[in-house]
This record gives structure tokens, sequence and C-alpha cells, in this order.
């Protein structure tokens, strides 16, 4: 059987977007990980499912796979996506819809000039949420790893966000450390590791070593939650530029001096690439 797909990105954090409305769409690990190679399937750093939601109030669910075939709770940079993509299919006439993900519902809006802003809750601190092994929701905590200690902010925006300071965004150990601190065991379900060298307090250049993907061009969650850590350290304001390799995000983010629970808001593209068919067997 052939499963209908669109290949989409947004700042180079790419996608597999498929219709769970329209079409039958069973995702096991190997299907998702054979989706997203690079060589053998179509290659992505997500797979995102549209499906109806099961939420009161909710205008879709929002479900995403890893490279690694793992499910996982967010992605930024997808809800972004994903926005575009149901209207694009006219699943929905809606500019803003509610869309229903495992870390809560969010609200991605389309704007006039094509963006889209997504509001993607409340950063979490508290450690049991996150979740991360500490007696401290510190803004600024040390980790072990590799043998050296290093300086982070462990915050959630859905899923877990680990997030130093670099002076070199250009030398940070991205493919080396970064592997270490996903897996390291204060982080119980593994965590996404954010290198950040500030610019100055409105513009900030951003890595990210995505948990079960690797480096990506572009991560959204990851984007907010490093603005959020720099708001936290009295490095940044509250509009900052996030420059990644595969584009530029903006977030926002009043929190700091005012509540601790505001929203944080991001705004970046959304680009349909290319759609097709991919044999839902080895056949």
């Amino acid at each position: 059987m052939k499963l209908k797909f669109t290949k989409m990105q947004g700042a180079g954090n790419d996608f597999v977007v498929l219709d769970g409305i329209g079409q039958t769409v069973v995702l096991t690990p190997g299907f998702a990980k054979r989706i997203a190679d690079r060589h053998f399937g179509i290659g992505c750093d997500q797979i995102l499912v549209v499906e109806r939601p099961q939420a009161a109030g909710a205008d879709f669910r929002y479900r995403i796979w890893n490279a690694d075939g793992g499910e996982v709770e967010q992605c930024g940079n997808g809800a972004r996506c994903f926005v575009r993509f149901v209207r694009d299919k006219g699943l929905s006439a809606k500019d803003e819809i509610c869309v229903q993900t495992q870390a809560g519902l969010i609200t991605p809006r389309l704007e006039p000039d094509g963006a889209v802003t997504v509001n993607m809750g409340a950063p979490l601190f508290e450690p049991k949420r996150i979740p991360f092994v500490s007696d401290s929701a510190a803004a600024v905590q040390s980790l072990e790893v590799g043998g050296s200690s290093v300086q982070i902010t462990a915050v959630s925006m859905g899923n877990p966000h680990a997030v130093q300071v670099v002076d070199n965004l250009d030398a940070a150990p991205v493919s080396t450390q970064g592997p270490l601190i996903e897996r390291h065991p204060r982080f119980p379900q593994r965590v996404n590791a954010g290198y950040m060298q500030v610019i100055d307090r409105g513009r900030i250049r951003l890595r990210v070593w995505e948990r079960g993907a690797g480096e990506t061009l572009a991560c959204g969650t990851g984007a907010c939650a490093a603005v959020v850590a720099g708001i936290r350290r009295g490095l940044l304001d509250a509009t900052v530029a996030v420059d990644m390799r595969g584009g530029r995000l903006t977030i926002r983010w009043e929190g700091a001096e005012n509540d601790l629970n505001c929203a944080v808001w991001m705004t970046g593209p959304a680009v349909t690439v290319f759609e097709g068919e991919i044999q839902t067997d080895e056949s």
C-alpha cells in the first residue's frame, strides 16, 4: 500500500507530514526510521502526523516521531509546518488553530506575510516536570559531562532542554558533547542539548543536538529554551532574533521580570518542499 506525504521545512528543520485524517497512518518505530532515512527513505528530522483531536476544544491532534523512530512530545518548527499543511490541504479555513500535542495544547497562527507564529505555552523549570534530577530549579546548574563540568539551564518547552552559553558557537562541541548530554543519567527521558552564543541583548546564534535526531539545521523548541535561559540569566531582552544554520526565528518571552508562567511566542517560516508517495511495506 502507498502512503501520501508532504515534505516540508521550517528554517531547515525538515519534516515528512502525513495526513492521518484522509488516509490510514500506522507508524511503527521501524517504519518511522525508514521514512526518515536520507538514503533509503524520504529523509527528514521528524515525521509529523495530522489526526482528529481527542481533546475538547482542539481542532487537530499533532503527533511527532524522531528520526530514530521514537515518538516525542513537541516540535516547534513542526508546529509551524502543521498549520501551513492543514490550510494548504483544505483541512481548515482558520488562520489560527488549536492543536493537541502530548505536551498540551498549542495555537499556531498563519500571519499575513506567510510566516507562522506559535504560542508555545509557558516554560517549565521544576526539575520533576522537565524531567531533570536536581534538588534545585536555579537558572544555572552544573552538569558533569565527559570528565568536566558545564553550566546549563534546564527547562522544558513541552520537551526537555539543557542550554549552555558558549563564546564561539562554531567551535562548540555539539557533535561530541551533545550525545553525552542527550543521554545523561540526570535526564531520565533524554534531553536536547543547546549551545548559545550571545551576540547582543536582542540576538543570539544557536546550535542544537536534538534528542533522537542529532544536530539539526534549526530547532524551534530549542530556540525558545535558549531565549528563556538567556533571559533568566539576565543576558537577553524579551524579544530575541535566533540565528541558526537553517535560518532565523523570532522568540518573545516576557516572563522573567513579570511572571514565569507567561507563554513563549515563536515566529518563523514554514515551507512546502515537495509531495509524493511511499510504500508502506518492503515490497
